[in-house]
């Protein structure tokens, strides 16, 4: 799914024009952007949290020619969703038969009304709080 796609669903579901919807989405995103270049984590409570992640130095073969390379110690955006969404999804996964299958999570030919998503996430929400 597409940053287009996201704001397709959420205009047709909210009644807001597409470029409004732009215009929300491109701010939620700067906003986060910004929290972490300032070093701050990112909390949406029942959905999971933006942070930064410490990754170390290490050396590793390299996979084409064998030798050692050499990555340095790095600072990395990070997600960890909440137990709450983690819940969420592996219950939808359960419903629709796709746990432990190898097959991917939206089946080729599956014609969801993805405006339909909305009813479904304020039931999340509601639910979880």
């Amino acid at each position: 799914m597409t940053k287009a796609d996201i704001v397709d669903i959420i205009s047709k579901g909210t009644g807001m024009t597409k470029v409004e919807t732009a215009a929300v989405v491109d701010g939620f995103l700067a906003t986060v952007s910004y929290a972490l270049q300032q070093g701050d984590r990112v909390e949406l409570r029942g959905f999971g949290s933006f942070c930064l992640r410490e990754r170390k130095e290490k050396h590793v073969p390299n996979p084409r020619t064998g030798s050692m390379m050499h990555i340095p110690h790095r600072i990395v955006p990070d997600f960890k969703p909440s137990p709450q969404l983690k819940a969420y999804v592996l219950k939808s996964m359960e419903e629709r038969g796709l746990l432990d299958t190898g097959q991917p999570a939206r089946p080729e030919g599956s014609e969801e009304n993805q405006t339909d998503i909305f009813s479904d996430i304020d039931r999340f929400f509601i639910d979880n709080d």
